[in-house]
């Protein structure tokens, strides 16, 4: 993962550990449901967000290494993974 990237994805992933902790506050302080629910889908949205960085790297920097590689093995596994994680993100 480049740096940029990775610095990126820990701030992001800070706040949404924030969002959390906010998200469990709200149900000990038993906070109207469609409030918390709303927050549920604030963290959501965030955590798609920082999947979709984190994949767009990886298609930048190893899909595209196994392109470049020739490596028909290679390429193979990494079209593989991609496709199968993306088939599970849609879930």
């Amino acid at each position: 993962m480049r740096k940029d990237i990775k610095v990126s994805c820990q701030k992001r992933l800070g706040r949404i550990e924030g969002q959390v902790r906010g998200l469990s506050k709200m149900v000990d302080e038993e906070r109207y449901c469609i409030d918390i629910v709303t927050q549920i889908s604030a963290v959501r949205a965030a955590l798609r967000r920082v999947e979709e960085e984190v994949l767009r790297d990886h298609v930048s920097h190893c899909v595209e290494h196994a392109i470049a590689s020739g490596d028909k093995t290679d390429q193979r596994k990494k079209i593989a993974e991609l496709m199968a994680v993306i088939g599970r993100a849609d879930r």
